[in-house]
């Protein structure tokens, strides 16, 4: 797998990226998938209930609108993949909830099989039932990247933040670690090149498509990208709507 260049360098492979888990995300997500040889995803990492773990947004009548996850009561401590989805969870209503929010929509025929797919998928364990969703996403974008659980390749347990990020670039064997952009007050470029690892950060840029409403809506689950714009140039928009970005050198004032 080769590297898309940008600004005048190249990445070292294989090139490897970490990512909680999340439901039907947005293009970004997927870029970075793409961007990458072998994506981990988190199972052992706490729910946070203001995250985008088990909710997104769609466009309705040209406007923003949330789904959602049921999920039932857990200890606010606990991981991913210690909650469970809700007994009262609804998939025939969240794909009716698809279907009338993008019945005019160009691709339609082509998506609601897959989105009727990955919703009645009948895992109950909220990671094993949103690791499936990003399986056949991974699968249907043609996405190359090995995609992996960190339970099973990390070799050291309890470690956080940069630490955890490092020792799994260790245990993975890679040269190069991407991030999302928003991830660039977190992660130091020292710490990676004193491990012999290249830093970078990856920005979506989120070019406007034809929509169903006069002004473009941004940053809406893969959903809409699908139900918008033929495969082929979802996949085109996977391989060159981003840009990577070095780290910055650490201030050392």
């Amino acid at each position: 797998m080769s590297a898309r260049p940008s600004d005048g360098f190249s990445v070292a492979r294989p090139a490897a990226a970490a990512m909680q888990p999340y439901f039907l995300p947005y293009m970004g997500y997927f870029q970075l998938m793409g961007a990458v040889d072998r994506f981990v995803v988190y199972d052992r990492i706490k729910y946070t209930k203001k995250g985008w773990i088990n909710r997104n947004r769609l466009l309705r009548e040209g406007r923003p609108a949330p789904f959602s996850l049921a999920l039932a009561q857990a200890s606010d401590q606990a991981d991913v993949c210690e909650r469970r989805l809700a007994s009262s969870f609804d998939r025939s209503r969240l794909i009716r909830q698809f279907d009338e929010a993008y019945r005019a929509a160009p691709q339609r025929a082509r998506v609601m099989p897959l989105l009727e797919h990955i919703v009645r998928h009948p895992a109950e364990g909220l990671f094993d039932y949103l690791h499936h969703g990003l399986q056949q996403m991974h699968a249907f974008l043609g996405l190359r990247c090995e995609l992996l659980v960190s339970s099973k390749v990390e070799r050291t347990a309890g470690l956080r933040g940069p630490d955890r990020v490092l020792s799994l670039c260790r245990d993975l064997g890679a040269r190069t670690y991407i991030n999302p952009i928003g991830g660039t007050e977190l992660y130091q470029s020292e710490a990676f090149e004193s491990e012999g690892l290249a830093l970078r950060f990856l920005r979506a840029r989120l070019s406007p498509y034809a929509q169903a409403g006069s002004a473009f809506v941004p940053a809406l689950s893969i959903v809409d990208v699908l139900m918008f714009n033929a495969l082929e140039q979802v996949r085109a928009l996977l391989e060159h709507d981003y840009d990577l970005l070095p780290a910055e050198p650490t201030d050392p004032s």
